[in-house]
């Protein structure tokens, strides 16, 4: 895997569309985004991945206020939002069938989701994570086939099945600063 250069990295903080942390002003819209994604879901068959409600409206604010929820803004309006953090996330501290590609410190993106507007803002967003966490953990639903080829088009490779806090699985992908490889 090639290294970013400064450049590239400049390049792509400083292009529209832009990523920065939400603010609260824009819970409702943020919220409407996370209403269309699981609509988009079941339409695609996975139906389960996000139930009613999900995520939680509260959970976002907390995630607002916490400086981990991110927008990604193209011509003024919100086109992707995501929740970006560094630091160990408990449910991937047991993985079966599979292992974490290395147990350096990682960043982690969650509930990612975009408008449909702007190609490529899902892969946008993902790059953003990476160039902030050269070591990036994401997990995703058996039936989001969307999000697993988005993960596998951007370097993101299957490690193993993780279990959330509900004790559903999920499908546990990781991108490493060394490119794909098993530690061992």
């Amino acid at each position: 895997m090639a290294e970013y250069s400064h450049r590239e990295t400049e390049e792509v903080q400083n292009r529209e569309p832009r990523i920065r942390q939400a603010v609260e002003a824009e819970l409702d819209t943020i919220m409407e985004l996370y209403g269309k994604a699981r609509q988009f879901m079941a339409d695609h068959g996975n139906p389960h991945q996000w139930p009613p409600a999900y995520p939680p409206r509260e959970l976002v604010l907390r995630d607002i206020r916490d400086g981990h929820m991110f927008v990604c803004a193209a011509e003024g309006q919100i086109r992707a939002v995501f929740y970006y953090r560094q630091g160990q996330e408990p449910d991937y501290q047991v993985i079966r069938d599979g292992q974490w590609l290395n147990e350096e410190p990682y960043g982690v993106v969650h509930r990612i989701t975009s408008d449909g507007s702007v190609k490529g803002a899902g892969s946008f967003c993902l790059q953003w994570a990476f160039l902030k966490c050269k070591n990036l953990r994401i997990d995703t639903h058996r039936d989001n086939v969307v999000m697993q080829n988005l993960l596998r088009k951007n370097g993101f490779q299957y490690c193993g099945i993780i279990h959330i806090r509900n004790g559903e699985e999920r499908l546990a992908y990781q991108k490493g600063p060394d490119g794909p490889r098993i530690r061992g």
